[in-house]
């Protein structure tokens, strides 16, 4: 045996894929002619082994082995030939494999690839067929051509265009004519007389023609002369065949009768012309011919060419299909013109349009019927025969049927003009004979009464038209028919119809049997050509041989069976297999033991059989193992899988117990799965219960769930999960259930859901999954509804809705875990086999089915839709949005058509309630029906966009949501159609026609087609004449779009056709678009704008007014008109212009008195990256300069012309030095315009912007000026985008203007500004932001870019392609370098190696550099500095000369315009000093110095000495709290903690940017030193409070704050200060300052730029943290309520909560928010604390407005609930209690009874707290605090029964309580008293002891003092009321009060005066105040005050306030003079009240 012998005979052996690709040839050509045997003896076409071939032909056949290609040609062709129809799925495959490879190669190997393909056309895989040789002509070599256009004329002339369709290769032939080889044109004419035969000349002509040269058409024509006959098929396709060969026994019975009919019916079927062009679209070239303005034209000539044109537009073969609705309803009217021309031209063209949309013109041929019939009365033959040749179009055409017109004939043949009934009647007769004949038997009882009616008319035309449509009937249906109706007509006209048809011929069945006798004799009678096609005996080999002078082909005898003979021979077989899609019968049969070990006998070794029956389990392994060794090495597995996987089911079977023998046998069935190409379900079937069962075992999962992905693989997912779904649902092992559900999670994961019936696996989890009581099975089924929702989205949740709450929400979050990806999702494993039946038939793109309706539109619910009653028309609507929502809003377009004809009807429904639910319920289906809408809603969208014209603005803003849900699920391009006939119609109001526009615009983005776009352009020019003014300007944005959509190029040729002012309104649009200057165009749009206003025709003034608005917005005079026109004219408006300029000169140039520049700032989104301005920001800026800017000013400014421009901005230049300040107020507009120059191309006005921008810089500099952010936002980022100019000159002056901006602005936050210019497109804007980011740093120091990643991001520059970018960068670099040294490194990130080479070489010679100039090492000044400061101080580096020095003008002190103090709202600039400066001062010496070191903006090193002294001093004070010194320090306590605030920002700052946080510490340090005392704590002012805790709760906030230097020690610093500052600061102060920080922060406040969104969240958590302050306040309110001025507080609460608004309130309440909560909270332990007292503390709040206040609301809210809780004692009335006056009333009244009572319940309530020794001293305080708020009360006549030694006891203790108080002890800090003695209090009242003046005056007090007037006397701050501010301000003056300091002394008091703070006190001061004032003397002047000073001292005292004489008295002039004003005019008012009989009043 030979090595090639041997080769091949191991070869045999080897699977067919390897033979094939065996690298032998031998070998694969064996392969091939075995492959071709095998085939050939394949007699079932259900063969699994074709199914095994099919995939291995692709390569066979591209094999590089000339013979062992041919080979496989062979092969495939006897594939063919045994195969079916299924085998179509390989044809693409190895049809492009056939056409690359083959059609080049041998003659024999050429006509085999052929037969090849004529094979594939036989099992109807023609589509693929005529794709392929799309692909085969457009070979360059034209050897490949000629084969393909050969097989082309093959398939067309043994298969005929029934089966070829003829369309795509008539695309095809074209491109042949022309092509550069003799022999394809010869073959492409051969193929073209082919196709002549089978569709006709004609269609033939009209379609190629157009495209060949003149010589070729002469060619074709000389051709097409010889071609006769009618061809016939030689070769039916296999189904054909199959079904012949089913039919053979019934034929041989029929006999010869059915064959001779059979060959009547075999001739092919006629072609369609119309079905072979393409459609052509005349709706939009009609627009743009200007035919809607021609038909509306006066002149007759006008109207017959628009009409004319439509007429050409229609002529073509086939028109697309659209809305002609509107074309039709014009040329109705048109029909009847007066003009006869234009009514003719007008039915030429109905004509035309029936003709060329067929079936798509039925609706408005109905329309027209009636009015072409009514016009068949004129008498002009042009017109008569126009209409009769157009009547005649519309039945031959389709559009109508007989059944259609039997009214409207009805109609006419009543007429009363005879001409209309006899035409009519020709025309029916037509209409008759060329319709079916079944068509006419059934309408032939409708049609005979008319005509037999008509048989009696009077004129003889119209009876001989009825005689001829009766014998027209008679021809179709016989005479039977109209026997009945004959009866009735006389012998004459019998004989006469009888006459008339018999001379038509014998009836119908010669009409029938014409064509076969044509058939057969023409046939009998060809010539050689048409012998050629009956001949079966072979094929024609070329197409050119069909040319004349060509041989004729030969037939080509083949030894090889043809496909004719195969099926015949194979007859019986084909006839069981017959039908290809017949379901495979998956359900095994019963098959037993025996039979199944016999059939294994031969593969399974018997030992094996019987170790697997033993019950040793060792043994069955052991079998298993073996079992599986022996299917490892078996071939052929494939015929045995079935009978194999059987064996395994019942030895060892699925009940082993063994685990391990269990998960043999599942590696095995997996092993069969995946190595068997046929896996049949069957074998499915029989393991898919045993494998679901182990898959719930935890030792066999694994193999299981393996075993389960082999099975998708074999016979895909959707048959495994069918039957999964039937296991688990009955199974009772819930662990089955479990893991199969997650099993199924994986198995969508691999396959996706292509395969998966996605409806049937959404209802197994909804309803078997989530419903299960096993908390494993419902997480299973989330998780595989989570991944189902990444397959399909959103639409998943509306079939999963109802579900329990709870399974809702954690449905929802797997949602979120799984969002949608759809496409962007493809399967990771792949399916071997794909049953057919899988996929569900009605799903959508994302796999969810669709549900079809049309079972539930019932007739009835379609007919109520158009029911009398609304109700019913109501209720219908109402179902059909119910059937949507039952379909979880996804249904098919299946029978949805009289639906959408119904609501369309009920668009012009009378309700108009009904017309909004059938838009909305129009909405709802185009989002249930999908892009199908679009097909099944015809015509529908017009009505809709109808509906705009309604006044009801409801009505359209449903419309608009309609068109949203449309634009859902349609593309723009579909709905532009429809929108653009509805922008001109007239019927549609303003409003309507806005909106319109509006919506448009918002849709353009979405369009992808521009030429859809374009045809919008005409209509929306055209609206720019409406007479609305805001439809013109919605039109002119939206024009502006499509312009700058479409470019200006397109929208110039769909304007073409405009004429006049729309012509002139658009152009210069199409200008400005082309020259891009943006801002003429807005301008050129206003002033056109003007005009369509109707100011078209402005008379000038004889001062020029009329031209100044006109230049103004744009309109003025044109340059090029200024540079032509008559010098004259132009000297005139000069003279005009100034004459206007000096009218104006005396008005001011700035008006400020409307700006308001928080309102201008709300309405700019703020940006770092810059972005051009819009149109309505344009438009905004000039409105604003017009507003603020005086008329010559902004006229200029707003100029078209530059050189007015110059002029603006040269008057703005001069006024710079003396309108500073009103240019400040108005910076923001001038930047916004500055920014517009920025954007322009004008070079000379950018240089002027240019110069005027430094010297208003400098103005604001020297008004101490700092830029807002805001404002910053407006220039910088524009600034720094255009800084890449392409002119030096331009890029030098906005370096120099980006430098001094630093003046005004915050370096670190400019910074921050540009790095953004690090990300611009513009190289050069890269290159200067680079050079600018290296000489901030060089100047500022490192620090200025803080924890941004300014260095990492110039670093990257290195790598760019740009040579001077690297420079840039390279340069920058070094800068930073030299500072930092070789820190660097971690500064510029990751970096390539040659890029760290570049920075190597760089930093070199950089240190180079800096060693000749003897400035030292990079990074060395700098670590020497740092390591000094921290180890010595900085006295030590003073000494030692290591400071660094910056240079001098850097040191920039930045203080703010009207901003107390300095401070910048957004943040402290760090400032540098110049190191001689430094080390000129030296350390502070005393307290003052300190506080000036710590106030000036020195550097914070030297900061950190004046808080060292500080500290030390504060120390020493608290160690003895009583020395003088802690009051002198306190004096000082307020600016020192002001100075502290603003060092709290500069050292912050500087520490995140890498400097130290020692001066951090320092200062947080000597902050917590200062509130560590109290007596400081309490004077601190309340705005520096507000300021501190507003600062210090900002950081606690900064994110980084915690990656500083010490970060978490400087976080819990902050910490502590605020619990100190809650502690020992003012409570009421406190109190006011957070509620106050409660309101919105302002978002420049927070440090550092943010985001929008960051910034919200900061807010939020700011709000949270003032929110806990107030809490701990709150939770300590009851032991420090007497430390609070409780009016101060509820001022502050009453202001926060008006400020609010009770709408506001309202809907904060709703949502839960938390500042309001807490105040809230605070008012509530106010009022549970005091009670009904708390109303007496509303002194501050207007209690007598209109509304009340809300806090009284609030209050009496309180009392109510605490007193229905019994938490609170109620007393009197719950309103506030009303006090009178005795001496007026004369008696006691109720309210006086009710109060007395209160206030004894309060005196109890205290004796009660005094009588226990643990709150004793509480009770002394309360009562001293009664003795001061009701001085007039007798308190001890309340202890008349009470002891001696009680009594006393209460008289030193009420005198220790006003020393305290004279000492400014609070009571939290009062010492304890001793306790009450025990004794009974019933002792009668013997002598008493001595008293002291208090006691005195406690004896003789009476309450008189009115609740509103309470005030805390130990408090100093504005809640004190006017009167005990001025005795207290008497009181400093005298000195100390001496009956607190001096008890016992020798001081006297006059009790004969009424005591101070008293009405009676207040209203004798008040009669001496006025009596002073009038100069008089004072009354009652010898009353005296109790510390001896008269009313005249005190009136001598306050008269001493302006002009002080002392000292002292200066000082509190300074501290009170505006209190003491106020509380006088205060007391007037409260005089004034009282005497009127107010609400207050006194105790008598």
């Amino acid at each position: 045996m030979s090595e090639d012998e041997k080769l091949l005979k191991d070869a045999k052996k080897l699977p067919w894929e390897d033979r094939l690709s065996h690298k032998n040839w031998k070998v694969r050509n064996d392969a091939n002619i075995d492959l071709a045997a095998v085939c050939d003896g394949i007699m079932d076409p259900k063969d699994p082994r074709l199914k095994e071939f099919g995939p291995l032909f692709k390569k066979a056949v591209s094999d590089s082995n000339a013979p062992v290609q041919e080979k496989a040609l062979d092969a495939l062709v006897a594939f063919l030939r045994a195969a079916d129809a299924d085998a179509s799925r390989f044809a693409k495959e190895i049809c492009d494999a056939i056409v690359a490879k083959c059609l080049t190669g041998r003659p024999k190997t050429v006509e085999k690839a052929q037969s090849a393909f004529l094979l594939w056309v036989e099992l109807e895989a023609c589509e693929v067929f005529l794709e392929a040789m799309e692909k085969a002509i457009k070979n360059k070599v034209a050897k490949a051509v000629v084969p393909a256009i050969d097989v082309m004329f093959q398939a067309v002339s043994d298969f005929g265009t029934k089966v070829v369709a003829p369309k795509k290769i008539l695309k095809m032939l074209p491109e042949l004519f022309d092509h550069q080889d003799q022999n394809v044109r010869a073959s492409a004419k051969g193929l073209t007389i082919e196709l002549c035969r089978w569709i006709g000349k004609e269609p033939v002509k009209s379609i190629l023609f157009e495209k060949m040269r003149d010589t070729m058409k002469k060619e074709i024509e000389g051709e097409m002369s010889a071609v006769t006959g009618i061809p016939k098929p030689t070769r039916k396709i296999r189904s054909e065949q199959i079904k012949e060969s089913e039919e053979d026994v019934t034929a041989e019975a029929s006999g010869p009768a059915v064959a001779c009919d059979e060959a009547a019916a075999t001739g092919p079927s006629e072609i369609d012309e119309y079905d072979l062009v393409d459609p052509v679209d005349i709706l939009v070239p009609l627009e743009k011919s200007g035919f809607w303005e021609g038909v509306k034209a006066t002149k007759w000539s006008d109207r017959r060419d628009a009409v004319a044109e439509l007429t050409k537009l229609a002529s073509v073969k086939k028109i697309s299909p659209g809305d002609f609705s509107e074309v039709c309803r014009t040329l109705k009217k048109l029909i009847t013109d007066v003009n006869i021309a234009v009514g003719v031209e007008a039915v030429q063209a109905i004509g035309n349009l029936a003709k060329g949309l067929r079936k798509d013109f039925s609706n408005p041929s109905r329309l027209l019927l009636p009015v072409l019939l009514e016009k068949l009365k004129e008498k002009k033959p042009v017109m008569v025969e126009a209409l009769t040749q157009t009547l005649q179009a519309i039945h031959a055409s389709g559009c109508v049927q007989l059944v259609d017109i039997v009214e409207d004939v009805k109609l006419a043949t009543k007429n009363k003009v005879p001409s209309v009934r006899s035409l009519t009647l020709l025309w029916i007769t037509t209409c008759i004979e060329s319709s079916p004949k079944a068509a006419v038997l059934k309408l032939h009882k409708d049609y005979i009464p008319i005509l037999m009616e008509s048989l009696n008319d009077g004129t003889p035309e119209v009876r001989d038209a009825a005689f001829s449509a009766l014998a027209g009937i008679a021809k179709m249906v016989g005479m039977r028919p109209l026997e009945r109706s004959l009866e009735k007509l006389d012998e004459v006209r019998k004989k006469k119809l009888t006459e008339m048809i018999g001379s038509g011929g014998s009836g119908p069945i010669v009409t029938g049997a014409t064509p076969a006798v044509m058939t057969r004799s023409s046939a009998a009678g060809n010539s050689s050509m048409t012998s050629e096609v009956v001949d079966g005996g072979g094929v024609r080999k070329s197409a050119a041989s069909m040319l004349t002078g060509k041989k004729p082909p030969q037939p080509v005898q083949s030894g090889k069976k043809t496909g004719t003979s195969k099926k015949t021979e194979g007859g019986s077989s084909q006839g069981k297999n017959s039908n290809s899609n017949a379901p495979e019968e998956v359900e095994p049969a019963e098959m037993s033991l025996e039979e199944i070990e016999e059939k294994v006998a031969e593969i399974v070794q018997a030992d094996v059989i019987a170790n697997l029956k033993s019950t040793v389990w060792k043994e069955r392994l052991e079998a298993m193992t073996s079992f599986k060794e022996m299917i490892e090495t078996m071939e052929n597995v494939d015929k045995r899988t079935e009978i194999l996987v059987r064996l395994l089911s019942v030895l060892p079977g699925w009940a082993e117990k063994n685990v391990q023998v269990q998960q043999k046998v599942i590696e095995v069935v997996s092993d069969l799965a995946d190595r068997s190409p046929s896996f049949s379900k069957r074998c499915v079937v029989l393991c898919i219960v045993g494998v679901t069962e182990r898959a719930s075992d935890i030792k066999t999962r694994v193999q299981a769930l393996k075993c389960l992905t082999s099975f998708c693989e074999a016979v895909g997912p959707g048959f495994v999960f069918d039957r999964l779904f039937k296991i688990m649902k009955e199974h009772k092992n819930p662990k089955v259930l479990s893991e199969g559900i997650l099993w199924m999670v994986t198995a969508v994961e691999d396959f996706g859901i292509s395969h998966v019936k996605l409806k049937d696996v959404i209802d197994f989890a909804k309803d078997v999954g989530l419903q299960s009581s096993v908390a494993a099975t419902r997480t299973a089924a989330i998780k595989l509804l989570g991944l189902l929702h990444k397959f399909v989205g959103p639409d998943l949740k509306a079939f999963v809705s109802d579900v329990k709450p709870a399974l809702q929400s954690a449905l929802d979050a797997e949602y979120e875990k799984n969002p949608f990806e759809g496409a962007t999702l493809a399967p990771k494993r792949a399916i071997r086999a794909v049953d057919a039946g899988e996929s569900s038939g009605a799903v959508g793109a994302d796999g969810l089915p669709r549900e079809d309706i049309s079972p539930k539109l019932t007739p009835s619910l379609i007919k109520n839709l158009s029911s009398p009653d609304w109700k019913t028309r109501q209720e219908s609507i109402e179902a059909i949005n119910k059937i949507i929502e039952e379909a979880n809003k996804r249904i098919q377009p299946t029978g949805t058509g009289e639906m959408f004809a119904s609501l369309k009807g009920r668009l012009c429904d009378s309700n108009k309630n009904l017309v909004m639910m059938t838009l909305t319920t129009l909405g709802n289906l185009a989002c249930a029906m999908g892009p199908s809408i679009d097909k099944s809603s015809k015509g529908i969208l017009t009505e809709i966009l109808k509906c705009l014209g309604d006044n009801k603005k409801l009505m359209r803003e449903t419309v608009i949501k309609t068109l949203d849900a449309w634009m859902g699920v349609l593309q723009f391009e579909k709905l532009v159609p429809y929108v653009v006939p509805a922008l001109i119609d007239a019927k549609i109001c303003a409003d309507g026609r806005k909106e319109l526009i509006e919506w448009v615009t918002r849709q353009l983005g979405k369009c992808t087609d521009q030429a859809e776009l374009v045809q919008m352009i005409k209509p929306m020019a055209l609206s720019l004449q409406d007479k609305s003014s805001e439809v013109r300007k919605a039109a002119e944005l939206c024009l502006m779009d499509l312009i700058k959509t479409c470019g200006p190029d397109q929208a110039g040729r769909a304007i073409k056709d405009l004429h006049g002012t729309a012509l002139a309104m658009v152009q210069p649009m199409l200008d400005r678009q082309r020259s891009s200057d943006f801002v003429d165009s807005v301008n050129v749009n206003k002033g056109n704008l003007g005009k369509m206003g109707g100011t078209r025709h402005v008379k000038s003034t004889a001062t020029g007014s009329g031209d100044r608005p006109a230049s103004r917005s744009g309109g003025g005079i044109p340059r090029a008109t200024a540079a032509k026109g008559n010098p004259v004219k132009i000297s005139k408006q000069a003279a005009a212009v100034a004459a206007q300029d000096a009218a104006v000169q005396g008005q001011a140039l700035f008006n400020l008195k409307d700006s308001n520049k928080e309102e201008r700032e709300r309405s700019i989104s703020r940006k770092l990256k810059f972005e051009e301005p819009r149109l309505e920001q344009v438009q905004e800026i000039e409105s604003d300069l017009v507003k603020y800017f005086r008329e010559d000013l902004h006229w200029r400014m707003l100029s078209p012309d530059f050189r007015k421009q110059v002029d603006g901005l040269d008057m703005l230049q001069k006024a710079v030095p003396d309108h500073a300040k009103e240019m400040i107020e108005l910076v923001d507009v001038l930047f916004k315009w500055s920014v517009l120059r920025f954007c322009e191309s004008n070079t000379t006005c950018l240089l002027k912007v240019l110069d005027f921008l430094p010297d208003f810089v400098e103005a604001m500099k020297n008004e101490g000026y700092t830029l807002t952010e805001y404002e910053a936002n407006i220039l910088l980022p524009c600034l720094v985008e255009k800084s890449g100019h392409n002119i030096e000159k331009v890029r030098e002056k906005m370096r120099e203007l980006t430098k001094l901006i630093c003046f005004i602005y915050p370096t670190s936050k400019l910074f921050v500004y540009i790095l953004e210019g690090l990300k611009s497109k513009n190289n050069r804007t890269r290159i200067e932001s680079v050079d600018h980011v290296g000489y901030m740093i060089d100047r500022y120091g490192i620090e200025i870019a803080g924890p941004s990643k300014a260095l990492q991001l110039i670093a990257v520059l290195t790598s760019e392609r740009d040579g001077e970018l690297r420079k840039s960068a390279l340069q920058t670099l070094s800068v930073a370098y030299k500072i930092l040294g070789d820190d660097i490194w971690r500064h510029v990130g990751k970096l390539s190696d040659a890029q760290r080479s570049m920075l190597d070489d760089k930093f070199k010679w950089k240190a180079r550099e800096m060693e000749k100039r003897k400035e030292g090492k990079p990074g060395e000044e700098r670590a020497a500095l740092r390591r000094s400061v921290r180890e010595n101080g900085l006295d030590a580096v003073e000494q030692s000369g290591e400071a660094v020095s910056r240079p001098s003008s850097a040191a920039m002190t930045i203080q703010s315009s009207g901003r107390p103090n300095g401070i910048y709202d957004g943040g402290f600039e760090p400032a540098f000093l110049n190191s001689s400066l430094i080390s000129a001062t030296a350390g502070p010496s005393d307290w003052n110095e300190a506080l000036d070191i710590i106030e000036s903006g020195a550097t914070p090193e030297h900061a950190v000495e004046g808080m060292k002294l500080v500290c030390h001093e504060l120390n020493q004070a608290a160690g003895d709290t009583e020395s003088p010194l802690i009051d002198d320090i306190a004096k000082d306590a307020d600016r020192l903690v002001f100075s502290l605030t603003k060092k709290v920002a500069s050292t912050f700052h500087l520490g995140l940017g890498g400097a130290s946080s020692r001066s951090c510490k320092y200062v947080l340090n000597t902050l917590m030193q200062t509130f560590q005392l109290k007596k400081l704590a309490h004077n601190v002012k309340q705005e520096t409070l507000n300021k501190l805790i507003m600062e210090l709760l900002l950081w606690l906030l900064d994110e980084r704050v915690p990656l500083m230097d010490d970060g978490s020690q400087l976080l819990k610093a902050l910490n502590v200060l605020m619990l100190k500052i809650l502690e020992n600061a003012d409570r009421t102060s406190a109190f006011v300052v957070l509620i106050q920080l409660l309101r919105p922060i302002d978002y420049s406040r927070f440090p550092g730029p943010t985001s929008e969104e960051s910034t919200m969240i900061r807010s939020q958590k700011f709000s949270d943290l003032v929110v806990k302050c107030l809490i701990k306040l709150t939770k300590v309110l009851n032991a420090t309520i007497y430390e609070v001025d409780l009016d101060r507080l509820l001022q502050s609460i009453h202001e926060y909560l008006q400020d609010l608004g009770m709408e506001e309130i309202r809907r904060r309440a709703g949502a839960d928010d938390k500042p309001l909560r807490m105040v809230k909270t605070v008012l509530h332990e106010l009022v549970k604390l005091r009670g009904t007292a708390i109303k007496g503390h509303l002194s501050m709040v207007p209690i007598d407005i209109d509304p009340q206040p809300i806090i009284l609301a609030y209050i009496d809210l309180n009392l109510q609930t605490l007193a229905a809780a019994r938490m609170l004692t109620p007393s009197g009335t719950a309103g506030q209690a009303h006090w009178s006056d005795s001496s007026q009333n004369g008696g006691s009244s109720p309210a006086h009874h009710s109060n007395e009572a209160q206030l004894k319940q309060e005196l109890a309530s205290v004796f009660k707290k005094i009588g226990d020794k643990q709150t004793c001293t509480i009770g002394l305080y309360e009562l001293y605090r009664i003795t001061q708020l009701y001085p007039q009360v007798d308190i001890f006549s309340q202890l008349q029964n009470a002891s001696e030694a009680f009594r006393t006891y209460i008289r030193d203790g009420l005198a220790q309580m006003e020393r305290n108080a004279a000492a400014g002890r609070t009571p939290g800090s009062l010492p304890m008293v001793t306790p009450p003695p025990v004794s009974s209090p019933l002792h009668t009242s013997p002598k008493q002891a001595p008293l002291s003046p208090l006691n005195t005056r406690l004896q003789s007090m009476r309450l008189d003092t009115p609740v509103g007037q309470e005030s805390d006397e130990y408090t100093n701050g504005p809640g004190l009321s006017g009167d005990l501010k001025k005795d207290n301000y008497l009181r400093s003056i005298t000195g100390p009060y001496e009956g607190a300091g001096n008890v016992g002394g020798d001081g006297k008091m006059n009790f004969g005066a009424p005591m101070p703070g008293t009405l009676d006190a207040i209203r004798e001061r008040m009669k001496n105040i006025q009596a002073a004032t009038a100069g008089k003397p004072p009354t009652g002047g010898q009353g005296q005050y109790t510390n001896g000073w008269t009313v005249g001292a005190a009136r001598n005292a306050i008269s001493r306030i302006d002009e002080p004489s002392s000292e002292s008295v200066s000082h509190l002039t300074e501290e009170h003079h505006p209190a003491e004003d106020k509380a006088l005019s205060g007391l007037q008012a409260r005089m004034e009240k009282l005497k009127s009989g107010g609400v207050f009043g006194s105790f008598v």
